[in-house]
């Protein structure tokens, strides 16, 4: 009998173990599929938007999947993107160009203004694929030579002797073949034959790793893998690539200081960008952004099926957005159970954690039991966040995912429905994605599955007949809460110097908010305030919300998380004979290019900075992330506790993935981004599932501002229309840490029963 021929698109893990063992398809077969889907979609997939829309001349990328890639040669004319461009008079703008890139420049990249290409067939997910020659810059080409066919050529680098004897994708895939052939241990080797890609951020040392940066170092590959990549190697994974990711896992902010942006852009929304790999697209619509999160190449990578999974990392919402934003599934484990820290480029270490993306949660479950060690469990002894309470880690995870549902499945589950994440401040753009979100977990959750849903209460939301309403939820838990916890909070003061809570300063007696600033016209003292409000005996200011308490100030931590990676990554080399000298921040700024100018002036302030606090009006950004955990994680058992819920559903955001290079929708980002982070900043367990797709969209368009200066958002009352399936959107679900046996139930039920993915059409 003729075996069909084996397709990795939508492949799972199980169909690539079943093919492996049915020798219907070889590991190496599996990993060519892959690089061909490399090389008709990997390439770049953004359009520079220049002065004058002048057409381009060809010029050299670097090579993936064997050839070198090919930027778009025509441009858009930034007067087609930004109205009134002649009467612009704020600062000079920055158009886009191509450059040599600092690491080789030999090879060219896109500098400054871009916007996504219509229907590019392209998505530039993929930043370095594990293929001999191409996989390093510090021994590119022949400096990577197999070491069956002879000596390496004069000038290459001392350590490329030892880097070649690195198998690359191709070769690994080989070795399992030749030794195991289609009767491999799967009980040993659970990930056999299945192909990983990764964010830069995560060290391999099979390949360049430089957190999405143009940094020239003088070996561009760390000395040792990142504690997950080896677990991976030993159970049976291929290291397959680098996923393209936001440099630097977002681009860290800017502490502020004497440095500024020589030039400026209107809008980096939809940027996922890093120098040296250019900008991934959304696989449903290449004019939109892999996602609002710094791990979008591992999503789209996922979704448009060019890996069987990848692991991202999460700051604020840097794999949940890409998982939301490509129809993937993510499971985001708890804070201090996946370690991070040692052997990667992080952001905050304070929040930083790893993620899971595949197109399912049975796979991303097999691979967080993969991960563990037999004897070390999850504990990381470089990352300090996994000295953690084994009790919150279970023995395993995949025997909690549903294999098939009946109706009623959930039938006496309580599922906390988190509305604050579907609330409507008066715009058009997220109404549909509400709408439609709301209907999926009434229908699927509550009808289909018979859990019951118990909503919580806001002024912006009108409650469900059809749904429980909570006794105490976020804002009565908040009341109850802050006093104790964290009472700096009643104290804030906006950006105009006026306070953040009106009722509490108009509540008490004259007091100091910040230094030399004095508010209160009450009769009570703070303390007696705070009693009363712990107590809800006194009205609950209105905006004391989940996004309110979460306005942070930006923490120095990166400063520290970088200063580190660099020392340790240079004594890792020091220990095994080599030299690298790319070792401090001034060094790094020194050997970088920057896609923006405002990054170029952000990292020399971040260069000088020296005071861990970053004081900010009285506030501790650092601090202020620690209580702000202790906090929020009090604020979800008490909401869990006195509803007796077993875990909360949410919408990750309610914006479908932005056009590329075009304005925020006005007066509403910050809110969305603050009440998103509840998750991360809480470094709570999240599970995301696909829940469908929405066929219109309501994009912003630039306007220029009234005093000429500047480009900003404006609404549009005229939806787009998005082609067959739409753009998607996820359910997120929650839970204590320990408590990820009901997560994972509940979540996998709703995803056997919806079955919501859709594979990208244009990318088959």
């Amino acid at each position: 009998m003729e075996h069909k021929q084996f397709s990795v698109i939508e492949a799972s893990i199980q169909d690539i173990q079943a093919a492996i063992c049915a020798g219907t398809v070889t590991c190496t077969e599996i990993v060519q599929q892959y690089i061909e889907r490399a090389k008709k979609y990997n390439g770049p997939s953004s359009l520079l938007v220049t002065k004058d829309g002048a057409k381009l001349i060809p010029q050299p990328g670097v090579i993936r999947a064997g050839s070198p890639i090919q930027f778009p040669l025509e441009t858009l004319a930034a007067s087609a993107l930004l109205p009134d461009l002649a009467e612009y008079q704020g600062p000079p703008l920055e158009f886009g160009r191509m450059e040599p890139t600092a690491s080789d420049n030999k090879v060219v990249q896109q500098f400054g203004m871009i916007v996504g290409q219509e229907n590019a067939g392209q998505l530039n997910t993929l930043a370095t694929l594990n293929i001999r020659g191409e996989r390093s810059v510090t021994c590119q080409g022949d400096f990577d030579l197999h070491p069956s066919l002879g000596k390496l050529p004069p000038g290459a680098p001392p350590v490329c002797e030892m880097f070649r004897h690195f198998p690359d994708a191709i070769e690994q895939a080989n070795a399992l073949d030749e030794k195991y052939g289609s009767n491999p241990p799967l009980d040993q080797l659970p990930l056999y034959g299945v192909v990983f890609s990764f964010k830069d951020a995560f060290d391999t040392k099979d390949m360049r790793s430089t957190g999405g940066g143009d940094a020239n170092y003088d070996i561009d590959f760390p000395a040792k893998d990142h504690l997950l990549v080896d677990q991976l190697r030993k159970k049976g994974a291929i290291i397959y690539a680098k996923a393209t990711m936001t440099e630097y896992n977002g681009r860290a902010g800017d502490p502020g200081g004497k440095n500024f942006p020589d030039k400026v852009l209107p809008s980096v929304l939809g940027y996922q960008r890093s120098t040296w790999a250019g900008n991934p697209s959304n696989p449903y619509d290449t004019t939109r952004s892999a996602s609002l999160g710094s791990s979008s190449g591992s999503g789209v990578s996922v979704s448009a099926n060019l890996v069987t999974a990848s692991l991202g990392e999460e700051t604020r919402q840097s794999t949940r957005g890409p998982s939301n934003h490509n129809s993937v599934a993510l499971i985001l484990p708890h804070k201090a159970m996946l370690g991070f820290d040692g052997g990667a480029i992080g952001a905050d270490i304070y929040c930083d954690r790893t993620g899971i993306l595949a197109k399912s949660l049975d796979d991303c479950a097999t691979i967080l039991d993969a991960l563990k060690d037999p004897e070390n469990g999850y504990y990381d002894p470089r990352d300090p966040y996994t000295t953690v309470s084994r009790s919150s880690v279970l023995d395993a995870y995949s025997p909690f995912i549903k294999k098939q549902v009946t109706n009623h499945e959930l039938k006496g589950k309580r599922i906390g429905v988190v509305r604050e994440s579907m609330l409507n401040p008066g715009t058009l753009a997220v109404e549909p994605i509400i709408a439609a979100a709301s209907k999926e977990i009434k229908e699927i959750l509550g009808k289909q599955l018979g859990a019951t849903l118990v909503e919580s209460r806001d002024d912006l939301w009108t409650p469900d007949a059809e749904c429980e309403q909570m006794t105490i939820d976020f804002q009565k838990s908040l009341a109850r809460l802050v006093p104790i916890f964290m009472p700096d909070i009643l104290f804030r003061l906006t950006l105009s110097g006026e306070p953040v809570f009106p009722e509490f300063a108009s509540a008490i007696k004259k007091t100091e908010f910040a230094p030399g600033q004095f508010f209160g016209s009450g009769n009570l003292d703070p303390m007696d305030y705070l009693v009363l409000l712990a107590d809800l005996q006194i009205p609950i200011p209105k905006n004391l919300t989940i996004a309110t308490v979460q306005d942070e100030i930006l923490a120095n931590s990166f400063r520290f998380h970088i200063s580190q990676y660099l020392s340790r990554r240079v004594q890792d080399w020091k220990d095994q004979g080599y030299t690298e000298k790319l070792n401090n921040w001034a060094t790094l700024n020194e050997r970088s290019k920057y896609w923006g100018d405002d990054q170029r002036s952000a990292f020399k302030n971040w260069e000088e900075t020296t005071d861990p606090r970053n004081p900010l009006g009285g506030r501790q950004g650092i601090d202020e992330r620690i209580m702000l955990r202790e906090l929020l994680r009090r604020v979800d058992m008490m909401v869990l506790l006195e509803n007796k819920l077993d875990v909360f559903v949410r919408l990750h955001s309610a914006l479908p993935p932005a056009k590329i290079g075009w304005p925020d929708e006005p007066g509403l980002i910050n809110h969305l981004r603050n009440e998103i982070t509840f998750g991360p900043n809480a470094g709570l367990t999240e599970v995301l599932v696909p829940a469908g797709y929405v066929r219109q969209a309501y994009d912003a368009k630039f306007q220029l501002s009234a005093d000429k200066t500047k480009y900003i958002g404006q609404s549009v009352n005229v939806p787009t229309e998005i082609p067959y399936p739409g753009l998607p959107f996820s359910l997120v679900f929650r839970a204590e840490p320990g408590k990820e046996d009901t997560l994972l139930e509940i979540a996998s039920a709703y995803e056997k029963a919806s079955r919501r993915r859709v594979s990208p059409p244009n990318f088959q």
